[in-house]
């Protein structure tokens, strides 16, 4: 068999034959399981023999597959084979290294102590492992759990020093890799240390390793370039989380939430992230974090906008991403469930759809998830997730949510736990002190239900008469006393306040006047369906169900309601019996004019066949909603719906309420690639039509002309020929706007819209089609939807296409009209469209040439600058969307880049001309600063949520002369309302300081100069960051900026005093001590620059520079300079310069002597100044620091 198998595999090796290969490889599979240590000594010797042949895939591949292996001693042959085989090559080859690990980690399923005595020897401190050895570590955690664990704390301690040696991505993706495998072996191996063979390992032991390891990963490796990397990172960083002690948690929970959070931005993949970030927040609420409630609002913003976006059910891992979102919400609600039902209920007013879904499916999460598992499990997570949905509903109807449609189902939840039976019997002890009980929830829900009764006054309506449906079913019967307690409480308010719903009086005045009241009314026969739905005697169904259809006053709608509401509950539990009864009831006299046994004194007219007519089709209607599912879906058609049509011919019926719907669904279809569907589709259609023309009136057995004349389009969409099915959906479209009802129109574009996005070509071509011929024959009378259609089309175009949409909206003329401002409006309705459009806005503003110099006349000299169109437009467009509402999750998402774009935009605008367009006469009266501030102005309010600059101030910014003005009014009020997103403004700010357009950086100096005015600077860390900017603009080619740089330094005395005073300072000497010499440093840093400019050609400058020197003073360390400094530098007097630099460079040698070659090195850049009396000055100061009389 050895030789035989030999040649098999030389055969394999050479031959090139892939069914060769494949039967080889079958061969080799059933002579190891007959043999296995034969065989594998084969394949042993064989690439033994062999080392350099090219490495067939079989027999690694396939040793693998063999279940057993007989001797240690082959054992560890095959390791050392398997490792050497892994390892031989130093470049990664995936196939064979990897089948070579598969080989280490089935073996290490049972021999795990030799496994890791090779592989620990190629795994050493101070060097770096090979790819496939790390791959194997983390496989191996997750194989062989109970093995690897005792391994890991070793493995950890000499893994740290290698992350800091992984330079390529591949090591640090499969460290990142191993790093989560070994956590979630850990966490698994915790959780089961009953079946663990060292049951006293701990959380701990691992802490200190896990901490230092989530650092790197966490600091360096999370924001790489490389997709996959992140990924990967980010799930390690999960799951390392519920190994690290608590404090250290805590201490990074502000970073890592919002690092992940990011994380949504820059991948297309979410469920990793979403996974990741749940195994954040469990590990954070495990261990009862108290900063993660600072981090509620950005995350419920992202989560709600990931719970929003539509799930792709043929796409996996959208479902997965779903799924954990909701597990996220779920884990907040364990321990935030007011703010998240504010946060919930405040997304159900919003008016996208989208949103409003997404919180939907939210509610019905929590909700659903703690009823289903408390029908299968008595736990105490389970009941305390319960506790949580109470706390919702409770929050739910002091807010007024309970009364609308669908708060019976939350009042019945409540009613439900107030019916649990008892976890312990009578005299048993709880065995779990802390376990969560049946009679512990159940006692909470009569709390809730009592206190909603006693409380929420508006509730009344809600709970009376409803809580009276719950006395009769048996499953209530635990809920008797507080269902009772509550309707004592309901009634007798209800009595003292004379509400006529309180009439449910049956002894005295009879059935016949409790039929008056249509809530009493509707209970009794809901009494007699549930009765009956408890009977088993057929007959006596039988008979009271005839009872009562022939007894009740059809002419009282109420009554006819009532009767149909009976029957459907009875239909519940006797479906046969009860579509019998109406089935002989619609055949009896009843339905004729003539004299009937059941009204002998009166003939029946039309009207009152009518009415019995419409109790029939009540009845069917409460059977179709009460029937069992599984029994009633293939009795609408037989019994139902056959039963109906015989007594639809009724007067002033309704039209076909979902007509306009099906019809937009279906006609599209008739032009798909499968010639069965397009059959199905005109069939359906024609189908359609004639029911709605039964709802007008018409009978069975009328025919229509317009109708009637689709039958022949049939054979027509049998031609697969394009341009015969779009001419045959416009026929089609012809004969639907005939006879669809106008206030179906509204609902058939829109679906025909929806259309336009069909992943079908053919089917997209098609509805724009029938709408082109839709709006040809009806378009009269949509004017009001026009506009709306407009805009709906522009937004699902633009989810598809954006950058075409949104290059064709900059592109159309300025000012825009009307119907483009709408447009740009309509891209604001969705809030992930709007994000990435503000964020494509913010992007080319940036790179874009704010404004062109032109000439103003060729004979004149001067130039004039005329802004550029995109940008122009870009702002224009951005104004429009911003005014749409569904923008400002978006735009509160965005807000300091947004706010430091606009800033920038506004200071690009002022001074500059729209440009000339000679076919477009009104585009001269844009003004050009007006459209950017009115845009930021929007901005701002909509974040701050106050009117902080009046129309007035926003002027200002407008015009050259008080630009600088509206700026520092623009700081003020930010400073003052906006401190938390400063910072980030800041940092957004920062780079337009170099910017090669002057008006840009006087905007951006100008705002940060306010800012050191305002203290809040100094309590947001700010100061230095401003203080750097401002000593670094002294010297900037513009006098503005100049000016304005030094004002800036000279604001630190009003918003920083501590900065520049000694006086008042409480606190150590040390501490003060160490504040001022820092303050020294930067002031001597930037001393030559001031002295210098105290000869700068414009006036504002030079004064700018005394105040600031003024303040200084103090802190300069020398008592003669301040001397100096407050003696001649005063606003209103001249100063001589050269005498009075003359004494100040003597102090300034006698007091800093080791300061003067850094006053050398700084004057020499003044050297190369645009200014001649600067130059001087510097060949002044000079000359004088380096004279011999004063060293």
């Amino acid at each position: 068999m050895t030789r035989s198998t030999s040649l098999d595999i030389k055969h394999y090796t050479n031959d090139k034959d892939s069914a060769v290969q494949e039967q080889v490889r079958k061969s080799m599979l059933t002579l190891g399981k007959q043999q296995p240590d034969r065989v594998l000594a084969m394949c042993q010797d064989y690439l033994l023999k062999h080392p350099k042949v090219k490495r067939p895939r079989i027999p690694l591949q396939y040793v693998n597959t063999l279940p057993q292996i007989g001797h240690m001693e082959l054992i560890k042959r095959i390791i050392a084979l398997a490792s050497d085989e892994m390892t031989r090559s130093k470049e990664v080859i995936p196939d064979w290294q990897q089948a070579a690990s598969n080989i280490l980690v089935a073996v290490g399923n049972k021999h795990i102590n030799d496994i890791m005595e090779e592989i620990l020897n190629k795994f050493q401190p101070g060097v770096l492992p090979h790819f496939f050895v790390v791959q194997t570590l983390a496989n191996l955690s997750e194989s062989n759990v109970y093995g690897m664990v005792p391994f890991l704390n070793a493995i950890l301690g000499t893994m740290l020093p290698m992350l800091s040696m992984a330079k390529q991505d591949n090591m640090k993706w499969v460290f990142s890799s191993a790093l989560c495998h070994f956590s979630d072996s850990i966490l698994e191996y915790l959780a089961n240390l009953d079946k663990a063979p060292d049951p006293t390992v701990r959380k701990d032991t691992f802490s200190s390793e896990i901490y230092a390891a989530f650092e790197i990963l966490f600091n360096n490796w999370l924001q790489s370039r490389e997709s996959k990397l992140r990924l990967t990172v980010a799930e390690a960083v999960g799951s390392m989380c519920h190994l690290m002690a608590s404090d250290k948690l805590e201490e990074q929970i502000p970073k890592l939430i919002p690092a992940v959070l990011s994380l949504y931005k820059k991948n297309n993949e979410h469920y990793i992230i979403s996974k990741s970030l749940c195994q954040v927040l469990d590990a954070s609420v495990n261990m009862g974090s108290r900063v993660l409630e600072t981090q509620l609002d950005s995350l419920f913003l992202a989560l709600h906008q990931q719970v929003s976006a539509p799930t792709d059910y043929n796409n996996p891992p959208t479902v997965k991403n779903h799924n954990e979102v909701l597990r996220c919400f779920s884990l907040l609600a364990n321990s935030f469930p007011d703010r998240l039902v504010m946060f919930v209920l405040q997304k159900l007013e919003n008016s996208n759809e989208r949103s409003r879904m997404g919180s939907l499916a939210v509610l019905r999460h929590l909700i659903n998830s703690s009823s289903e598992e408390s029908k299968t499990h008595t736990h105490t997570h389970t009941h305390r997730l319960n506790n949580t949905t109470l706390s919702w509903l409770n929050a739910m109807a002091h807010h007024g949510y309970l009364e609308l449609e669908g708060g019976e189902l939350l009042v019945r939840f409540i009613v439900q736990h107030c019916a649990l039976h008892d976890t312990n019997q009578r005299g048993e002890r709880q065995s779990d002190p802390e376990e969560v009980t049946n009679e512990a929830l159940r006692a909470m829900c009569d709390s809730t239900l009592h206190l909603l009764t006693t409380t929420v006054g508006r509730l009344a309506d809600v709970l009376w008469p409803k809580l009276l449906y719950y006395l009769t079913p048996s499953q209530f019967s635990n809920a008797t006393t507080p269902l009772c307690k509550s309707l004592v409480v309901l009634g007798n308010k209800k009595k003292s306040n004379q509400e006529p719903s309180f009439n449910i009086n049956f002894t005295q005045e009879g059935w016949r006047s409790i039929f008056t009241d249509e809530v009493t009314c509707h209970f009794l026969y809901q009494c007699i369906g549930v009765t009956l739905q408890q009977c088993f005697n057929k007959e006596v169904v039988k008979k009271q169900l005839q009872e009562v259809l022939l007894t009740a006053r059809h002419s009282d709608a109420v009554e006819r309601e009532g009767v149909a509401i009976g029957i459907g509950l009875c239909a519940n539990s006797h479906l046969e019996g009860t579509l019998a009864k109406l089935d002989e009831f619609g055949k009896s006299d009843a339905f004729k004019k003539s004299p009937s046994i059941f009204n002998l004194l009166k003939e029946r007219n039309d009207v009152e066949v009518e009415k019995v007519k419409s109790t029939l089709i009540l009845c069917y209607g409460q059977v179709a909603l009460n029937a069992p599912p599984e029994k009633i879906l293939n009795r609408i058609d037989q019994d139902i719906l056959r039963c109906i049509s015989k007594h639809f011919n009724t007067k002033n019926m309704v039209s076909f309420h979902n007509l306009g719907a099906l019809l937009g669904r279906l006609s599209p279809r008739c032009s798909d690639p499968q010639p069965a569907v397009r059959t199905a589709a005109i069939n359906s259609i024609y189908t359609l039509l004639y029911i709605q023309l039964r709802y007008e009136g018409f009978s069975l057995d009328y025919k229509d002309e317009a109708v009637d004349s689709l039958l022949p389009l049939r054979d027509r969409l049998e031609n697969p020929d394009h341009s015969v099915l779009y001419k045959t959906c416009s026929d089609l479209t012809k004969v639907m706007s005939k006879r669809l009802p106008q206030q179906q129109m509204t609902t058939l574009v829109f679906m025909l819209f929806e259309g336009l996005a069909d992943s079908q070509t053919n089917c997209c071509r098609a509805s724009s089609v029938i709408l082109n011929t839709l709006l040809k024959s009806r378009g009269g009378g949509l004017q009001e939807l026009v506009r709306v259609a407009v805009g709906q089309t522009v937004l699902i175009l633009a989810s598809q296409h954006l950058q075409t949409v949104f290059n064709t909206l900059v592109n159309q003329p300025l000012p825009y009209d009307s119907w483009t401002s709408e447009m740009w409006m309509a891209l604001g309705a969705d809030p992930i469209v709007a994000n990435q459009i503000i964020e494509m806005v913010m992007e080319k503003l940036v790179i874009m040439a704010p404004y062109v110099d032109k000439k103003e006349y060729v004979m004149r000299g001067g130039t004039t600058k005329v802004a550029t169109n995109q940008p122009l437009a870009m702002t224009c467009g951005l104004k429009e969307l911003l005014l749409n509402g569904q923008t400002q999750e978006p735009a509160v998402a965005l807000f300091p880049q947004l706010f430091s774009c606009l800033t920038v935009r506004i200071g690009a605008s002022v001074g500059v001309s729209a440009p000339k367009d000679h076919n477009n006469k009104y585009i001269a009266s844009i003004h050009v600063a007006g459209w950017g501030s009115c845009t930021h102005n929007f901005c701002k309010c909509l974040i701050l949520g106050v009117g902080v600059i009046v129309w007035s101030d926003l002027l200002l910014f407008w015009e050259p002369n008080t630009h600088v003005t509206g700026v520092t009014l623009l700081a003020r009020a930010m400073a003052k309302h906006a401190g938390p997103r400063l910072p980030a403004i800041v940092e957004c700010l920062c780079p337009s300081l170099n910017n090669i357009y002057e008006c840009q950086r006087i905007t951006v100096t100008a705002f940060f100069s306010e800012l050191l005015n305002h203290h809040v600077v100094t309590e947001l860390m700010l100061i230095d960051v401003l203080m750097n900017n401002m000593m670094e603009r002294i010297s900037d080619p513009n006098c503005t900026v100049r000016m304005l740089a030094v004002r800036g330094l000279g604001n630190i005395a009003q918003g920083s005093p501590e900065k520049v005073q000694q006086t008042h300072i409480h606190g150590s000497a040390h501490s003060f001590i160490l504040v001022s010499e820092l303050f020294k440093d930067q002031i001597h840093n930037v001393l030559v620059s001031l002295l210098l400019h105290l000869v700068d050609p414009n006036p504002h400058v030079v004064k700018a520079c005394k105040f600031a020197m003024r303040v200084c003073a103090p802190v300069v360390g020398s008592e003669q300079i301040t001397t100096m400094f407050q003696n001649h530098l005063h606003d209103d007097k001249s100063l001589h310069y050269g005498e009075f630099i003359n004494d100040l460079t003597k102090y300034l040698i006698q007091d800093f002597p080791g300061m003067l070659n850094f006053y050398h090195i700084s004057v020499i850049q003044f050297f190369k100044s645009n200014w001649p009396e600067v130059r001087a000055g510097a060949a002044m100061f000079i000359g004088m620091t380096a004279t011999p009389t004063y060293i």
